[in-house]
């Protein structure tokens, strides 16, 4: 049965679609084709015509430079001599801007370290970690659990009441951006020794790129918090910066939850071990 083509377009309306056959087609008639000329002869080929480049010089290697490198070995080195290193540091461009090194403050034997990521304008100026409005809420923190970064009201030199204070990076970064993670990679020799001549009972890791770099993680602090973690064997509790909490008040009840739990692994009521 043939359809019409009216019929195949009401069909393909509604969505119905098929194989239609086509009536038979006449035979084409078959045109003979011309005979075609025969190709000319191929031409002689030419010889080319030599063409003097001139000669260039060898091309000269690039030069490869040698990463900047930490002065000297920090595995040896005093409190004295450690200090001077971070003070003649010129392994990162940091050294270009910086006012003066930053390079810890408190006891040297303290049983708390805490260690922050980079100083400020205000840190640079003074030479100190933790000035400022941060810094008076660090310590009003401390105070908070019978701590402070220097010598207690009663004149006793008792490194249980104290704390040292340093941070990841030693320099300023200019306009107080974030560290590079080849800037924090330079100063950690630095910040490593400081760690192994306070030898202290517990680490307070403060800020994202502390955390990040005493932990070498990725990890949000948020995913880090409440738990007990180790840098070098030493028990490393996380929290965060001081200037974040200014910045986000309603997080330093979660702050003060760190400061319990840091305390609790000092006075051994918390044992220390791997998340």
């Amino acid at each position: 049965m043939r359809w019409t083509e009216r019929q195949c377009a009401l069909l393909g309306e509604i969505g119905i679609k098929g194989w239609w056959p086509t009536p038979p087609q006449a035979p084409r008639a078959v045109i003979a084709t011309p005979p075609q000329p025969a190709a000319p002869a191929p031409r002689p080929k030419e010889k080319p015509i030599p063409i003097t480049v001139p000669r260039s010089e060898p091309a000269q290697p690039v030069p490869i430079i040698p990463p900047v490198v930490a002065a000297g070995p920090t595995a040896t080195l005093d409190w004295p001599a450690l200090r001077a290193a971070v003070a003649g540091c010129q392994a990162c461009s940091l050294c270009e801007s910086r006012t003066q090194t930053v390079f810890g403050t408190g006891h040297e034997q303290a049983h708390w370290m805490l260690v922050g990521e980079a100083p400020g304008e205000q840190e640079d100026r003074q030479g100190e970690p933790f000035v400022g409005k941060a810094g008076q809420l660090l310590d009003n923190m401390l105070f908070a659990v019978g701590l402070g970064r220097g010598p207690s009201p009663q004149g006793r030199d008792d490194p249980a009441r104290q704390v040292y204070i340093a941070n990841v990076l030693k320099c300023r970064p200019p306009q107080n951006r974030n560290p590079l993670p080849e800037e924090v990679l330079r100063c950690e020799p630095y910040l490593k020794r400081q760690v192994e001549l306070v030898r202290p009972r517990l680490i307070l890791a403060m800020g994202r790129f502390a955390v990040q770099s005493l932990l070498q993680t990725q990890e949000p602090i948020g995913r880090l918090r409440g738990r007990v973690h180790r840098y070098q064997g030493v028990p490393l509790v996380v929290t965060y910066h001081p200037a974040y909490l200014l910045r986000n008040p309603i997080d330093k009840a979660k702050a003060w939850e760190d400061l319990c739990l840091a305390r609790n692994v000092i006075l051994g009521h918390q044992p220390s071990h791997h998340p």
